[in-house]
Parts: structure tokens; sequence; C-alpha cells
């Protein structure tokens, strides 16, 4: 009897524990949205928008309003590439949950012929592999804990095959899935879930490229009509069924010209926190901040200047710190056309 107390005891103990937790003013999700929130608007810019409606779907769920048979939250980003969607689930997840790693990603671009279905929830019986039940998903990622919320992110929605897209149906609107062998089920309810999209990306840049010629550079796009293109996209592109599963659909804006300053200051940071771990830190003249903005081309967002970085000031940087590798503070300049690494005083 007495192992049978102890357990009744425990499951006693875990109930009452569960209903402190939920007196007013006590969640059971330990993150902050203010704080996790703080963190995505550092990391992403110019979708004040979409974050804003990021921000209610997380006091939502750390409210612990979420409906319990489903998943805490089912979100599409759609936009062009380079705008911050895949980023800012990867930050939202290392900010819940401490670290990149426990984020759940599935590149549905390798899912885009329909014999490949079986990777994303394993072999259906009678084929090899069904007994093992291998799957694209990692159940303890995707469950998270009690404290914790689990994420997942399907990147490039559009390129999977329709019998993915199916597959995921049940997910999305139940939070389980049945692996083909039946012997396992994976349990979404405690999961946020992210989906990303170029979907309508080459409609709405061809719609914003006739206000940056002739008469019409006088007006502003209607940002109304951008919204309508991405949304006839999203239609044209999945059945009814599907887009009736997810709770929001966040439109990210292409990064325009005047926010390349916040940019460039982004990617930099982001250069001297691996430069910190060599004891060095870089610092770039308004001259080289204007060479480095001078080809940005808005159609690849923040890849096509993250992507400059690499191409012209990286390799210079690796040159000056493979001569003088123990030079604290370097400094970048232009001379004539030609970009110049050297040891400087470090300016704030």
């Amino acid at each position: 009897m007495a192992p049978y107390i102890n357990d009744r005891l425990e499951s006693q103990r875990e109930a009452l524990e569960q209903a402190r937790l939920k007196k007013p003013g006590l969640a059971r999700f330990t993150f902050e949205p203010e704080q996790v929130m703080e963190q995505l608007r550092r990391g992403i810019l110019g979708q004040s928008q979409a974050l804003d409606a990021l921000e209610d779907l997380l006091q939502v769920v750390k409210a612990d309003l979420a409906p319990e048979q489903r998943p805490l939250g089912v979100v599409l980003l759609m936009g062009p590439t380079g705008v911050g969607k895949t980023e800012t689930v990867r930050l939202l997840a290392r900010t819940i949950q401490g670290n990149d790693e426990a984020l759940c990603r599935i590149d549905m671009n390798t899912l885009s012929q329909e014999h490949y279905a079986s990777a994303l929830v394993g072999a259906p019986p009678g084929y090899v592999g069904s007994k093992e039940g291998h799957s694209l998903f990692d159940a303890d990622r995707i469950r998270g804990s009690y404290s914790t919320p689990g994420v997942v992110l399907f990147d490039e929605l559009e390129k999977a095959s329709p019998e993915v897209i199916q597959t995921l149906l049940n997910v999305l609107d139940s939070g389980w899935l049945t692996l083909p062998a039946g012997n396992r089920q994976i349990d979404f309810r405690n999961t946020l879930i992210f989906m990303t999209s170029n979907l309508g990306a080459a409609e709405l840049a061809r719609y914003q490229g006739r206000f940056q010629r002739g008469w019409r550079r006088l007006f502003e796009p209607d940002p109304q009509r951008r919204k309508q293109l991405l949304e006839d996209a999203l239609h044209q592109r999945f059945e009814p069924e599907f887009i009736n599963r997810i709770d929001r659909i966040l439109h990210y804006q292409p990064i325009a010209g005047e926010q390349l300053d916040a940019l460039l200051e982004l990617e930099l940071r982001k250069l001297n926190e691996r430069l910190s771990r060599q004891g060095s830190q870089l610092t770039l003249s308004p001259a080289v901040i204007r060479w480095l903005q001078r080809d940005y081309d808005s159609r690849f967002g923040a890849r096509d200047l993250a992507r400059d970085l690499r191409a012209r000031l990286l390799p210079v940087l690796a040159r000056a710190l493979l001569t003088e590798p123990d030079t604290e503070h370097l400094h970048a300049d232009l001379q004539g056309n030609q970009l110049v690494i050297r040891a400087a005083a470090y300016v704030k």
C-alpha cells in the first residue's frame, strides 16, 4: 500500500501546486511578455505592427487563457525575404527557453515532394522504418514544460507539398499528431506554432515599384492594398480549412532606406559580440557606413546588408586581426575607395 499512498500524495501535491499557480497574478508560464518583446524590438527592425500583435498573443498565453485542446497559438508570418520573419521566432525561442537549440524548426523546402511527406511524421505501417517511428519532430522540444511553452517553426510554408499541409491540419486544430505507425502521439497543446511564408512577395514588390518612378513617387503605397495582395496570394495557395486554423496572420513590411542606419548598427553589434570573444571591438567611420549602405537592395532586406558585410568588411577585418591579433580596438575607414582597418583608441 505504501507506493500507492505515496503516488496519491504526490498527485495531490501536484494538484495543489497547479491550483496555487492559477490564482490571480500567478501564471504557470515563467516568461514575461514585456521582457520577451524588449529583446524582439531590439533585434527586429521596422515591424512594429507585427510585433504588437505578437505581444498580444504572448499576454494571452502568459495569462493561461489559450484554449486547452489546441496549440497555445498558431501564427503565420508573411512578407518578403530578409525582413525578420524567421529571426523573430529564433529570438522568441531564445528569450523564452534560454537557448536557440530549444527551437524545433522544420524547413518546408525539404518537404516539397509528395514522397517526402513521410519524412515529417515517419513511414506508414508496412514500409521500411515504420516500427522505429522516426520523425522530423522533436517531441521534447515541442512539448516544452509546465512553465515553458514549446516553440515550433515551419519555415517557408508555401514550399511544402499538399500532403504535408494535410498532415498539419489536425495538429493546428486539436494539438495532437498521431504518427502513421500508430504507436506514438506528439502533443502540441503546450506549443507556440509559427509558420513563415514569402507568398505574394513578388506581387508586392511590383506594386511598390510603381511608386518609385514617375508621378507616383509623390505618393505612398496603400497599406490596405499591400495587405490585400498578400492575402490574395495566401488564399490562392491554401484551402480555407487550413487558413481557418491560423490564429494570427502578421504582415512584415520591406525594410525602408531610412532604417539602414539602425540595420547596420544591429549587424555591427552582432559582429562585435563575436569579436568580444577575442577581446576586440570594431568601430566604423561615417564614410564606411555610407559605403556599406550604398548598394543596398530593398528586395533582399537585411540579408543584403549582412551579405555585403561578409563580402566587403570581414576579409579586411580578418587580415587586420591576423596581422595584429592582440589589438583591442579596431577602426574602419576609407582611403580613397579602399577600406582600411587599423588599431585605434576605442570611441563609444
